[in-house]
């Protein structure tokens, strides 16, 4: 899939022959409003990233956290695998029942 930044995609005008030159139309896409703002990293030739410091935040990752991938649509979801999910326990990663006063009134079940 091929995606064309709002700001590139003028009125609808996306050409099937492709990009030309002076032209910032693309073939085939989809509109990507926030291009401008997307924090990028590069590719290694052993297929290793960087996790960006902003990324890492946000996802309040450490190092020796896992990190899971969601393929969906051509596209990737990014998120943090917490250790209540690695215990296989589908209700500890809901916040609502994970907090100091459930896990004392739940562990002797």
């Amino acid at each position: 899939m091929l995606l064309v930044p709002a700001a590139l995609h003028h009125g609808g005008a996306i050409r099937a022959g492709g990009c030309r030159a002076g032209d910032r139309t693309l073939a085939v896409g989809k509109e990507i409003p926030y291009l401008g703002d997307m924090i990028r990293s590069r590719l290694t030739s052993k297929s290793q990233t960087t996790i960006p410091q902003a990324v890492r935040a946000t996802l309040g990752l450490q190092p020796g956290d896992e990190i899971g991938y969601v393929v969906e649509n051509g596209q990737v979801i990014l998120t943090r695998v917490s250790a209540a999910a690695e215990q296989d326990d589908p209700f500890a990663t809901f916040s609502e029942w994970n907090s100091v006063a459930d896990q004392h009134a739940y562990a002797g079940l």
